[in-house]
């Protein structure tokens, strides 16, 4: 059981599932366990732990009482970060699969470790590591 995982929750759902699909198999072995890409939802695991889950954006104003706030009311609304063994190449995996670059690979000597960043489709941030 998962006790705690991150979920997207997205405006432009067909786009950003096509992005995860094709990076979370290459960059880190997860495999699709529930959803397609007409959503609403979908889920990635690497073996029996969640890796990612996403989810329509529309459905939760209602469910969050968020109904009145701007739909970006946060620069960003969530951060994934997953250590790999080769940041450049996830990064590459990324640009590849329509991700757009926000930081290319370098080395992080303040943070203790080699990182680069990308956005998805939906512009959600996301940072490759390796120490």
């Amino acid at each position: 059981m998962d006790v705690l995982h991150p979920r997207l929750l997205v405006s432009a759902f067909a786009e950003c599932f096509a992005f995860y699909d094709a990076v979370l198999p290459e960059v880190l072995g997860a495999s699709l366990v529930k959803g397609g890409p007409d959503g609403p939802y979908a889920h990635w695991d690497v073996g029996s732990e969640g890796v990612l889950s996403m989810l329509d954006r529309g459905f939760m104003p209602e469910v969050a009482g968020t109904g009145a706030l701007p739909e970006d009311a946060a620069q960003d609304r969530v951060m994934l970060v997953s250590r790999v063994t080769d940041v450049d190449r996830a990064y590459a995996v990324c640009l590849a699969h329509g991700g757009r670059s926000v930081a290319e690979p370098a080395d992080r000597p303040g943070w203790g470790v080699r990182a680069a960043h990308v956005r998805d489709p939906e512009g959600n941030l996301v940072e490759f590591q390796s120490y």
